[in-house]
């Protein structure tokens, strides 16, 4: 999801999360230009990211639900690869909190 990745198109999807919004508004909500709006929406819209419907002369946007839903699962899966990095980690670091007290009783 490279589209996302650039910060302007991050807070785009942001602001579409709440809800749809026109082009107007979300050049209103950045503080952008309008042209550098339309060509960050015109990027995540060939990415699938999000979806367009024409308003009389208004361009509505809103997140496309099936994009949203495939970065979900793809995030998922490196929350899942860290929770167990970091279970290994704790257990790695409990055993060397033990390791002087066990080596003491040794006589160590």
């Amino acid at each position: 999801m490279t589209a996302i990745s650039e910060p302007n198109r991050f807070q785009i999807v942001e602001l579409l999360k709440d809800g749809p919004r026109s082009v107007g508004a979300i050049v209103d909500a950045l503080g952008l230009g309008q042209p550098q709006v339309s060509r960050h929406l015109r990027l995540l819209a060939q990415a699938g990211v999000v979806e367009v419907t024409k308003r009389a002369q208004q361009r509505i946007y809103r997140l496309h639900p099936e994009a949203m839903r495939e970065l979900s699962d793809w995030a998922q899966g490196f929350a899942a690869l860290w929770s167990e990095r970091m279970d290994r980690l704790g257990a790695f670091l409990e055993d060397d909190d033990r390791a002087p007290d066990e080596a003491n009783r040794q006589g160590g």
